[in-house]
């Protein structure tokens, strides 16, 4: 008889964290609450409060993994920043859940979990390779290769919103000019949007203009959508996996999003292989559910 793995996944952002737990691959008792705003400890003690109370209600839940925005050390030990959580910055988020918990903790960056919750879970579910990638407020994304995370010799390998796709452009907030983040993210969208239409411009907005046809609007989202099509046209060449899975707010629009990357993507891809592109599956439920997963593989 096989034991069903039972992990707790917590997902921490910005303005909330997530946690529930995962049992085989059922996602239950989920809960959010506000992100502190008043440090990295009070952050940690949320957490721990947190998992404490998931396995009051399920006391084999003995497996915790932390998904967190952000570069890590090399030995995911610590977070080097987290630029969206005040006071996040060369934090020792397991040491400090340990000494918490008394337990063992694995912390994951927060797109790489997703990308191993939409690997075994979501809408890459059954390959042995994909690349999910996240158009968000930033572009961040996860390689997973037989089942795990491929992590690179430095642990960086994913960093796609910090490739350079346009020399000279505009410097993104890791201080590079024109990475793909600084021209084809959220931010840029609304950005370039807001230059475009001289006046404050959401992304979501620059979207429904282009879809009516504003010929602003319209260049655009064509320019952002092209960059991020060009790019998973070179990962394909590079790595060239069974599927990419695109998800995040910016995905989220839907079919226009989808169909502009596409073309990119063939366009730059052809004559070597397809680019086959996934909508993500999971949602929200993404970030716990990776960093659950996480747990179990270590």
């Amino acid at each position: 008889m096989t034991t069903e793995q039972v992990s707790i996944g917590v997902d921490v952002g910005g303005t909330k964290i997530a946690t529930g737990v995962l049992r085989g691959d059922q996602l239950l008792d989920r809960h959010v609450q506000p992100t502190p705003e008043t440090g990295w400890e009070a952050v940690l003690d949320a957490i721990a409060t947190q998992v404490l109370d998931l396995q009051a209600l399920h006391p084999d839940a003995r497996l915790v993994g932390v998904g967190i925005p952000g570069p890590l050390n090399a030995d995911r030990t610590r977070v080097k920043f987290a630029p969206n959580i005040y006071g996040f910055t060369d934090v020792p988020m397991v040491d400090g859940l340990r000494d918490r918990l008394g337990q063992r903790i694995i912390l994951e960056n927060d797109a790489k979990a997703a990308a191993l919750a939409e690997a075994h879970m979501g809408a890459a579910r059954g390959t042995e390779s994909s690349i999910y990638v996240t158009v968000s407020t930033g572009i961040g994304a996860g390689i997973v290769l037989n089942g795990r995370i491929w992590r690179g010799r430095h642990g960086i390998a994913g960093e796609i919103g910090h490739i350079t796709a346009l020399p000279g452009g505009p410097v993104s907030g890791a201080g590079l000019d024109g990475a793909l983040e600084a021209v084809a993210s959220g931010t840029a969208i609304a950005r370039d949007a807001s230059y475009a239409l001289n006046r404050d411009v959401s992304t979501a907005e620059a979207f429904t203009l282009a879809e009516q046809g504003h010929p602003g609007a319209r260049r655009v989202i064509a320019q952002a959508l092209r960059h991020i099509g060009i790019a998973l046209a070179d990962l394909q060449k590079t790595i060239d996996p069974e599927v990419f899975v695109v998800g995040g707010g910016v995905a989220s629009v839907g079919d226009y999003f989808f169909q502009g990357v596409q073309r990119a993507a063939d366009e730059y891809a052809a004559g070597f292989a397809p680019v086959t592109i996934r909508r993500a599956q999971l949602g929200t439920d993404a970030g716990v559910i990776g960093a659950a997963l996480a747990a179990r593989h270590g």
